[in-house]
């Protein structure tokens, strides 16, 4: 019998964790399709001390704490490059890329970004050659005629940012300077606004399993994904499901959300580099079971199959299908050939349907648990305040009550 280990590095989420953790160790002995057999264990990261040298006792970690905490980030490095440690983000690219950098290559690759200008920091940065640098080479700019050859609405959002932290939506000059006059040291792009759009869809996905999700940014979070099918035309679905999986495989990120704006047929992508995209019970509630599945089974298929990690980039093999003259769904189909490769779709699907059979039945069970319903009231409980409380968890337990219905399994 061959044991994993599966780190969770973890900042303060409760509610998956404890989902998760549940049905590892529900999931029981898992046979490989060598007839070999593996079961997995959990552990909650601690953050202490490491020497470089130091041995790893996880065999796959996931990570939810490093896009803002450094030093887990920079363990995590080092039990990718020293020790082979299987990370379902790559520590590198959500360092260094950022929301820019994934702009950059995803319009490279054609896909439909809107345009989109980085704009100069309005106040110094701290640093001593700052002003004699800015001296010599800060070239004065019109931000206004910038922003009027973008055209309003626009947006201002940080060029690293996440959660929605300094987006805004800028209508004229008035505000377009307030704005940037409040962004200080922090370093802004300009984007086109995608007006009268139809559909707001964000795809969360686990490795090849992607749920495309009709979002509305302006409610409060535990309303924000409608329970909606059919939303989307099975082309324009497709394409989304294609945009998702690319930029995934193209970054290494198999734990990642993205989001795409639907006006005529045409997808636009918006926002696609989240280091830790929302899998909390209280705003995914219908799609929360689906969610704890693909984590449980990508998690598996990594470990129990030794999938290598895969620090390299095969950008140029993107790059090729993106420069080259052929339309725009001959590149989708090349785009998606190389993201099933990447994340080896079949052999998955087929680990799933044959060493993982039981494993949808199993989290049927369990959502249809006393034990499931404790995490609703729990999580409830330890998010509104108390006099929501009974609103919030009949609130939950009909949208659960909903997908087991709509699920068939109760």
């Amino acid at each position: 019998m061959r044991e994993h280990l599966i780190g969770l590095l973890l900042g303060t989420e409760q509610d998956w964790p404890r989902a998760f953790e549940t049905l590892v160790g529900k999931v029981g002995t898992i046979t490989a399709a060598d007839g070999s057999r593996h079961r997995l264990t959990t552990q909650r990261v601690t953050i202490e001390p490491f020497g470089l040298r130091d041995k790893p006792d996880h065999q796959l970690v996931i990570d939810r704490l490093a896009y803002w905490y450094y030093h887990p980030r920079e363990w995590l490095k080092k039990i990718a490059l020293m020790d082979d440690v299987y990370l379902l983000n790559s520590p590198f690219t959500f360092q260094s890329m950022e929301k820019h950098a994934a702009y950059c290559a995803m319009m490279r690759l054609g896909l439909h970004v809107p345009e989109t200008v980085l704009v100069p920091y309005k106040n110094p940065v701290d640093h001593a050659k700052w002003a004699s640098t800015a001296q010599r080479y800060n070239e004065p700019f019109d931000l206004d005629a910038v922003a009027e050859r973008l055209g309003y609405p626009l947006f201002m959002k940080p060029y690293d940012g996440g959660a929605w932290v300094g987006v805004s939506r800028i209508a004229d000059s008035a505000q377009l300077h307030a704005a940037y006059d409040q962004s200080g040291e922090r370093l802004m792009h300009l984007q086109q606004s995608i007006e009268d759009y139809e559909v707001f869809t964000r795809s969360l996905s686990v490795g090849p399993e992607t749920m495309v999700m009709k979002f509305r940014p302006s409610l409060p979070m535990h309303d924000r994904y409608e329970v909606a099918h059919g939303f989307l035309t099975d082309t324009v679905g497709d394409e989304v499901v294609t945009i998702s999986r690319l930029v995934n495989a193209f970054f290494r990120w198999e734990f990642n959300s993205c989001e795409c704006l639907v006006r005529d047929g045409v997808v636009y992508p918006i926002d696609y580099a989240n280091a830790c995209p929302d899998v909390a019970l209280t705003s995914l509630h219908y799609y929360f079971p689906w969610a704890m599945t693909a984590l449980l089974r990508w998690s598996a298929f990594c470990v129990v199959t030794d999938r290598p990690a895969r620090l390299d980039m095969d950008t140029a093999r993107y790059f090729a299908i993106g420069d080259a003259d052929t339309d725009y769904a001959a590149k989708l189909a090349g785009y998606r050939a190389l993201a099933d490769e990447y994340f080896d779709t079949e052999r998955y699907q087929e680990f799933c349907d044959t060493a993982l059979a039981h494993v949808p039945e199993l989290v049927a069970a369990w959502v249809a648990s006393a034990d499931f319903d404790d995490l609703i009231v729990s999580t409830v409980r330890g998010t509104y305040p108390p006099a929501e409380h009974d609103r919030f968890i009949a609130h939950f337990r009909g949208l659960i009550a909903q997908w087991r219905h709509e699920s068939g399994v109760g």
